[in-house]
């Protein structure tokens, strides 16, 4: 039956009389009991709050909830309760810090190697109720004055729970007075603004289809707004343009590859990552198609009172520069770029 004894063989004669961890000098519990003999088990323990570490150089903040393998040893006992201390190294410096219980308080003490964050959650607060130590007690007892004192405060602030608790359920019946037209008025804000949602949605999709974007919209914003009202979209570049397209190939040109086992292996695990790779690529082009399309707008007075003041003119990028004087005089012809030689019929 060696199932039970963790895989280690038993001996026939030895089944029933030891078990296989007694057998071959093991502990039930493996690599976590290598210290039992010095009364430490390793187990895991999560950071009760937020500390930070004395070791490193540097202050850091070890976080709430952070787990360790930490030493797990009885250091002593508050009446008849256990007080454990938890020992735990620091893998970023290699210093080791100490937690104790605290039974007397309900609460965990860093001893050694940390300190614990202030946070501001020992105050005590109003309608939390204070838990006094067996002296304070004592010293309330033998002080008349102090008794006094406590019973003044602990009516008036039974008062003050009774005033506030009326004064909500006050306002709760006023508001829930009634309870079919409270749900139809919450009814109707939600429909008013599931259909602007849905609106908004819609002119969302249909910009989507219509400018074949495969990116996700942000809502309109009016810092958008202001900015799209600076920029100026100036006409396309015939020339620049047409030698764009004719620069391409008409139909893509793939030479065929033998691919081997491993590459189609290789080529199955990147998928993922060339799909990531073609989305890049595509939000790049859309951006540099945007950019290169677009200009800043200029008053046209300012820019003439500019040129008549100063004899250089400044170059700026993304603006139409003046067209010389022999240009103006020569006639402008239109005429569309012929893409063959013959003339068509």
């Amino acid at each position: 039956m060696q199932g039970f004894n963790m895989g280690r063989y038993v001996p026939p004669d030895q089944e029933g009389l030891m078990s296989g961890n007694q057998l071959h000098g093991k502990h039930a519990l493996g690599a976590r009991a290598n210290k039992i003999s010095q009364g430490i088990l390793t187990v895991r323990f999560e950071m009760p709050f937020p500390i930070w570490c004395t070791h490193c150089p540097k202050p850091t903040i070890i976080g709430q909830g952070v787990r360790f393998n930490a030493e797990k040893k009885k250091v002593g006992n508050y009446f008849s309760s256990a007080i454990y201390s938890f020992r735990m190294k620091h893998t970023a410096c290699g210093g080791w810090i100490e937690i104790r219980t605290d039974p007397k308080n309900t609460a965990y003490v860093v001893t050694e190697g940390a300190r614990k964050r202030d946070l501001g959650e020992d105050k005590v607060e109003e309608g939390d109720i204070k838990i006094m130590t067996k002296e304070e007690r004592e010293a309330m007892r033998n002080n008349a004055f102090a008794s006094l004192e406590g019973k003044i405060e602990d009516k008036q602030r039974l008062e003050y729970s009774k005033k506030r608790l009326e004064e909500l359920q006050d306002l709760s019946e006023q508001m829930w007075d009634d309870p079919y037209e409270q749900n139809k008025r919450l009814r109707r804000s939600f429909r008013e603004g599931r259909k602007q949602r849905e609106k908004e949605a819609g002119v969302t999709v249909a910009l989507q289809d219509k400018m074949s974007l495969g990116l996700d919209l942000l809502p309109e914003h009016e810092d958008d707004a202001r900015r799209a009202a600076l920029i100026d979209y100036g006409e396309v570049d015939a020339e620049r343009v047409t030698d764009k397209a004719i620069s391409k190939p008409l139909f893509k040109i793939e030479e065929p590859a033998l691919k081997s086992r491993s590459k189609l292996k290789a080529s199955k695990a990147s998928r993922a990552l060339k799909a990531e790779e073609l989305a890049r690529k595509k939000k790049e082009n859309i951006a540099s198609e945007i950019r290169g399309n677009t200009r800043a707008a200029m008053d046209p007075f300012l820019a003439d009172s500019r040129a008549a003041k100063s004899d250089s003119k400044p170059f700026l990028a993304g603006v139409k520069r003046k067209q010389s004087q022999l240009e103006e005089d020569a006639p402008i012809t239109t005429a569309g770029v012929n893409l063959v030689d013959y003339d068509s019929d």
